[in-house]
């Protein structure tokens, strides 16, 4: 079994592109070791949904840029972890829900690219784990936002199992959409998220990278035990 009592809280950072199954594996890695599920990609929903509500669309000019980024750091957002869901405040409104639809999801990945927007959400996150820790996943966790954490995980898949994934979360919720729309969406997400300016999605130093295709869920958060145990074994003066 492996112990968790140590000075200072334990974070796992799970980066990879979308659909690669970070949410399903962070919630059941969290669960297995007793912390809290800490999801920022909800925090760039958040801003995403604001953005729509004040009818601000990409590709952002400069003005409209530093709007968003000035809304990011004017409005509360928080995402709690209840039980299996993840519940998303904007200033106290649940906005759970909303932030799932596609057209949040587009906006997510446009705000994400804006250096206001990261540089107001990143001290968030790195609060939300500063007193208890936790498994915290996203697509600059490694490599930005905690760069020293006990075990960096890039997980990703092949583009036609992440769309695949993607496609039937989006039946389950009700939305109407084909998988050639969705392998066309994830194609262009991967494209701004690698070459954005600001914390580009890469593999962080020292992450272990996991191919989660075909691989049942369990057989990973499995493997990332294992891998988070051989790290805390680690002498701590390692690179």
């Amino acid at each position: 079994m492996l112990s968790l009592s140590q000075a200072r809280p334990v974070v796992v950072a799970i980066d990879g592109p979308a659909g690669a199954g970070k949410s399903t594996v962070a919630r059941m890695l969290a669960r297995r070791l007793g912390l809290p599920y800490l999801d920022t990609g909800a925090m760039y929903r958040v801003v995403g949904l604001l953005a729509l509500r004040a009818g601000l669309a990409p590709p952002f000019d400069a003005e409209a840029a530093l709007r968003v980024g000035q809304m990011a750091g004017e409005h509360r957002i928080e995402i709690v972890a209840d039980g299996e869901c993840v519940v998303a405040l904007l200033d106290g409104e649940d906005v759970s829900r909303e932030i799932r639809t596609p057209a949040c999801s587009e906006l997510a990945s446009a705000v994400s690219t804006l250096t206001a927007v990261r540089h107001a959400l990143v001290p968030l996150q790195r609060a939300a784990a500063a007193a208890r820790g936790g498994v915290m996943e996203g697509r600059d966790i490694g490599t930005v936002v905690f760069p020293d954490a006990d075990l960096k995980v890039f997980l990703t898949a092949s583009p036609e199992e992440r769309a695949r994934r993607r496609h039937q979360d989006l039946v389950r919720q009700g939305v109407d959409t084909d998988l050639a729309e969705v392998l066309r969406q994830l194609a262009l997400r991967d494209q701004r998220d690698s070459t954005r300016a600001d914390s580009p999605l890469r593999v962080a130093e020292g992450a272990v990278v996991v191919d989660s295709t075909g691989m049942l869920p369990d057989r990973i958060v499995d493997r990332l035990q294992e891998e988070l145990r051989r790290a805390r074994a680690e002498p701590e003066g390692r690179s």
